[in-house]
């Protein structure tokens, strides 16, 4: 398994068209009009997908066929810049079999995404080899009465600067919390993913190769000993012995004080064992409303105590 050449989408210009489509869970009638309107005082003009409101089996965004055809049609647009998904929850991985990936390949643009369009970005990655960004959705940041400003100051500079996006850091004094130090340089392209989403493409022909990646990894709702089984997932097939570099983000509503379970680091550090790996934690990716927006497959590095792009995002 390889990995096709890097394709960065174009930067984002003043005034350009972005499209908001569900690939999984309907939008809210209540919350996309607002992000539609925050988009629209930033300058820009807003196009719907003709799906984003549908409801099918209680929790898709329209039939598979619907969701992709959306998708499909806001890539082969050429006045549409970029493509905001509205929601996370499910339903991404259903589609990647219906996407017509030659049409992504011949048309890159900006696709910024969250959660359970981990499934997606990493196809579009493997398949067409697009970067994308991820940490960010119509519904749940763009429609606040006020969007966290780290996940709008980054979501805004990822799409926008032509240069490399250097450290990440919300503030000058946050740093990572290194747990684990291999014995080389930990740099490669950086893959943020949500960790139940990755491991459910393991086999797929949707899979992209890890090696050499560095791999930033959040859930949300993952009990203890699920969370213990995909790292074990993700060892025994062996993405985690091939990485440069592990970054943990947040795992909201995962452990609970007190109690008599192992924490992230004790999981992380039992999975990654005998591995010439680093492993960092604290990151600000994951299910809380303050998170980076960090781009997908560009390259970076564990650099001190902090995670650095040392490659533009974007042509």
């Amino acid at each position: 398994m390889s990995r096709p050449p890097i394709v960065k989408p174009r930067a984002l210009n003043e005034g350009a068209l972005i499209a908001i489509v569900a690939p999984a869970r309907p939008a809210a009638t209540e919350l996309l009009p607002v992000a539609r309107s925050y988009l629209e005082q930033r300058g820009y003009s807003v196009v719907l997908g003709e799906h984003l409101f549908d409801h099918h089996q209680h929790y898709l965004a329209g039939t598979d066929t619907d969701r992709a055809q959306d998708l499909m049609v806001a890539f082969a647009d050429p006045q549409i810049e970029a493509i905001i998904c509205a929601r996370g929850g499910y339903g991404s991985g259903r589609l990647l079999s219906l996407l017509d990936y030659d049409l992504v390949t011949e048309n890159p643009k900006i696709l910024v995404g969250f959660s359970d369009t981990t499934a997606l970005q990493l196809a579009l990655y493997h398949k067409c080899g697009l970067a994308s960004f991820s940490g960010a959705l119509a519904d749940i940041d763009l429609s606040r009465p006020q969007p966290d400003l780290l996940v709008e100051e980054s979501l805004w500079l990822a799409l926008t600067n032509h240069n490399a996006l250097g450290d990440l850091k919300p503030h000058p004094e946050h740093s990572l919390r290194i747990v684990q130090e291999g014995s080389y340089a930990a740099a490669g392209p950086l893959i943020p993913a949500n960790l139940a989403v990755l491991c459910s493409l393991i086999g797929t022909p949707y899979m992209p190769d890890l090696k050499g990646a560095i791999l930033l990894l959040e859930d949300v709702g993952e009990q203890p000993y699920r969370l213990d089984r995909m790292l074990n997932q993700l060892r025994l097939a062996d993405i985690l012995g091939g990485l440069h570099g592990l970054v943990l983000g947040e795992f909201r509503d995962c452990f609970e004080e007190g109690d008599t379970n192992p924490d992230l680091e004790e999981l992380v550090l039992n999975a990654t064992v005998g591995l010439d790996l680093t492993v960092a934690l604290e990151f600000p990716y994951g299910h809380h409303a303050r998170r980076m927006v960090v781009p997908l497959g560009i390259a970076a590095a564990i650099e001190g105590d902090g995670l650095r792009i040392t490659d533009s995002a974007i042509t």
